[in-house]
């Protein structure tokens, strides 16, 4: 394999090239990528899947896809790009494997039968006191897949809109709809206005 890379390249080009040329059980230089990109990585699976006790759990899994598919990275596209496309993929298909489960919201009727979901009175004042990040986390959970999903790919990863549309196999014009209504519906939703359908 042949990456060519200018005397400009950036850390994370060097970092792919030092992992490709490691020797055999040398994960040092992997081990480095993984640093750069592991917290991105668990806040975007937690952001897209809407699951944050599983987030860890599927960056790692990320990870390994891309620890063992690195050498299939040809450089047609910046390793960022690349790590994207995997974790999205990965994302997505644990969401379609979820879609069959159901889950219980804690102001549904009768859960407070159930005394595993009761927290003390000190638990719920350390809830109210939510941070911005948290609320951000609320308002992007309560979005749909079809919305949250491009706006975090366009405004967390920073991708560009004809990405957005490759990641997603949808159409350059869809891309662009979808995120500027998920940027909308956020704005609502972060407000406390009521979402437009």
């Amino acid at each position: 394999m042949n990456i060519s890379l200018a005397s400009g390249e950036r850390d994370e080009e060097i970092l792919v090239r030092q992992a490709l040329a490691a020797r055999e059980g040398d994960l040092r230089p992997f081990e480095r990528l993984v640093r750069q990109y592991q917290r991105r990585v668990i806040a975007n699976c937690r952001y897209i899947t809407r699951d944050p006790n599983n987030a860890e759990d599927l960056a790692q899994e990320v990870m390994v896809k891309v620890f063992f598919g690195l050498r299939t990275f040809e450089g047609k596209s910046s390793f960022q790009y690349w790590l994207q496309r995997i974790k999205v993929n990965h994302c997505l298909t644990y969401i379609k494997k979820q879609e069959g489960w159901n889950y219980v919201g804690i102001e549904e009727e009768g859960v407070d039968e159930f005394e595993e979901l009761k927290f003390p009175a000190s638990a719920e004042q350390q809830a109210e006191a939510i941070g911005g990040r948290q609320h951000i986390g609320q308002v992007l959970d309560a979005m749909s897949n079809t919305l949250r999903i491009p706006l975090i790919l366009c405004d967390m990863d920073g991708l560009s809109y004809e990405e957005v549309a490759k990641t997603l196999g949808i159409s350059l014009s869809a891309a662009k709809m979808r995120i500027k209504r998920a940027r909308e519906d956020f704005r609502q939703r972060y407000q406390g206005q009521p979402a437009a359908v």
